[in-house]
């Protein structure tokens, strides 16, 4: 089980692991169960850059069309395929097999996202 409280998230409902200069990156599940069940996931591929803030996939549910936005500047390193091919694990396994991509990135930009206490108070405690 992934330690919730390690993780850093952006007001946009992502969270973000850090291993090195690593960045893994996923929605929550609260944005999860907020969409509704996902049906489809468009990832940008391995060796794309990204820049903070700017919309990077979609993420299509039976209720909405949502925009992924990259949450840290960096480079793809990797992007889940699993969750191309089955995009009900966003749902699933928001923080484990439902993760997006992997940036690299500059690990002292995540001190900027938020903790996960400040995270639960922008979610009204939902989270």
């Amino acid at each position: 089980m992934t330690d919730l409280n390690s993780l850093k998230y952006t007001a946009e409902h992502e969270w973000i692991a850090l291993d090195g200069d690593v960045a893994t990156v996923g929605i929550t599940d609260y944005a999860a169960d907020k969409l509704g069940d996902v049906v489809f996931v468009e990832l940008p591929g391995t060796g794309t850059g990204v820049t903070a803030g700017q919309v990077v996939g979609e993420i299509e549910s039976t209720k909405s069309v949502g925009e992924l936005y990259a949450p840290l500047t960096g480079d793809v390193v990797a992007a889940n395929e699993a969750v191309v091919d089955d995009p009900s694990l966003v749902n699933s396994d928001p923080f484990g097999d439902g993760w997006l991509i992997k940036i690299t990135v500059d690990a002292a930009a995540v001190d900027g996202l938020l903790d996960r206490d400040a995270y639960v108070a922008l979610t009204g405690g939902e989270a």
